[in-house]
């Protein structure tokens, strides 16, 4: 691109260079001719002569135009912009990626791009401006404008209808003169969306982590006072302050493995990882859990290969979380089931592993959640299992690096089940 803008104003430069050497060819020649003459006649030396020459052309180059050869220039340019005066308003308009109303100074529309209407549905000529956009922030944009008051005026403003979609809008002139106002709608919902999350992000990590520590600052205060000399006091707040850092550093071990996961959420591992291996594993190492909780963990595995493309410590952690969480969550349902099949033809084939418990279940309305970061059904059976809201979370972003996805039914009394759906390359 760089190099195109180079050659274009190289050739208009010589352009211009020509033109003015045309514009000033008489007066040019009648000096050359008469340098020419000195020289045989006068016995002036050669290199003067030349010297001479090149000075008569540099300043016939250089010499102010004549209203003739501004004529000519201006019609030289003229071609050059004919490009940009074949440009209607609607067609640059049209180009522009972000909402755009063109009214004037009535403030009726005169024009409203695709993406205009595409974003608050059909906007048509000669509609008042007021009436289309009702929003206080809005009313008060357009007449500020209208009125002369500014230019280049913004406003934030939010259009709730399909959905909550927040704009960057931005008011101001057409030019000089021509009664013409265009509004600019920037779209700042996932920038929106983003800030919020970090918000609340920060704000459950630091509530988590709090928690504790606020637990551990009272049982130290306590030791150093009241129950310094009481051996029974002592051992029972070691314990629960050794409970409670252990869900400190449990809780940082999730966020360290969840931020390592948000860094590279798309790149592909390339291993083939055995499934059945992985998930006979995962049932080996909850063996003890699985006792304590009193749950019989049933095996349910098709025939034929279940193997991926992934990484296999990342897919044992799905499944470890997906199981702990059955054990855990699910123990007065007695047992849980570890399923693996085949599904689907061609490309719509599938592997799927299903880990199912027939606890209490989940209420509808919490499902479409409880992958978010921090989010609980039960906020105090959750501590109680010692769970940091992050396990559910870690799946879906592992999930995703691996091209698959999570899928969760459930119902109230029979139970839940989490299936991971991993498509066959």
């Amino acid at each position: 691109m760089a190099e195109t803008t180079t050659q274009t104003k190289a050739r208009r430069t010589a352009r211009i260079g020509v033109g003015r050497l045309y514009q000033n060819r008489w007066m040019l020649a009648a000096a050359i001719l008469a340098v020419l003459a000195v020289h045989f006649f006068g016995g002036v030396s050669v290199p003067f002569t030349f010297g001479t020459i090149a000075a008569l052309i540099l300043f016939a180059l250089v010499a102010p135009r004549t209203p003739a050869a501004r004529r000519l220039a201006e019609a030289s340019a003229g071609i050059e912009r004919s490009l940009l005066d074949r440009l209607s308003g609607e067609k640059l308009a049209a180009a522009v990626a972000d909402p755009l109303i063109i009214f004037d100074r009535d403030g009726t529309v005169v024009h409203a791009n695709a993406a205009a209407e595409t974003a608050f549905g059909a906007i048509r000529p000669d509609l008042p401006l007021l009436l289309k956009f009702r929003a206080p922030e809005m009313q008060a944009l357009i007449e500020t404008v209208l009125a002369g008051a500014g230019n280049g005026q913004a406003t934030d403003y939010v259009e709730r209808v399909p959905f909550e979609r927040v704009y960057r809008v931005t008011a101001s002139a057409v030019g000089r003169g021509t009664g013409l106002f265009v509004l600019a709608f920037k779209d700042q919902s996932e920038a929106r969306r983003i800030d919020r999350m970090r918000a609340d992000f920060i704000a459950n990590a630091s509530h988590e982590l709090r928690t504790p520590l606020a637990s551990i600052a009272g049982f130290v205060e306590t030791l150093r006072g009241p129950a310094r000399n009481d051996p029974n006091a002592r051992d029972q707040f070691l314990q629960i302050m050794q409970n409670q850092t252990g869900r400190m550093a449990r809780l940082i071990d999730d966020l360290l493995s969840l931020s390592r996961l948000e860094m590279k959420p798309y790149l592909k591992p390339g291993v083939r990882v055995d499934l059945r291996q992985t998930v006979d594993a995962v049932i080996a190492s909850l063996g003890p859990l699985a006792g304590e909780t009193g749950v019989v963990v049933e095996r349910d595995f098709g025939d034929g290969s279940f193997e991926v493309h992934g990484d296999r410590d990342e897919l044992f952690q799905v499944f470890q979380n997906l199981l702990e969480n059955a054990c855990k969550y699910g123990q007065s349902g007695g047992r849980v089931q570890v399923t693996m099949r085949r599904v689907g033809q061609g490309s719509e084939a599938e592997l799927e592993v299903t880990v199912r418990d027939f606890g209490p279940g989940i209420p509808e309305e919490h499902i479409p959640r409880v992958t978010e970061r921090f989010y609980r059904v039960d906020v105090e059976t959750s501590r109680a299992q010692k769970g940091t809201g992050l396990g559910l979370s870690i799946v879906k972003h592992i999930l995703t690096r691996h091209g698959a996805r999570l899928s969760i039914r459930s119902k109230l009394g029979e139970g839940s089940a989490f299936t991971v759906h991993f498509p066959i390359a």
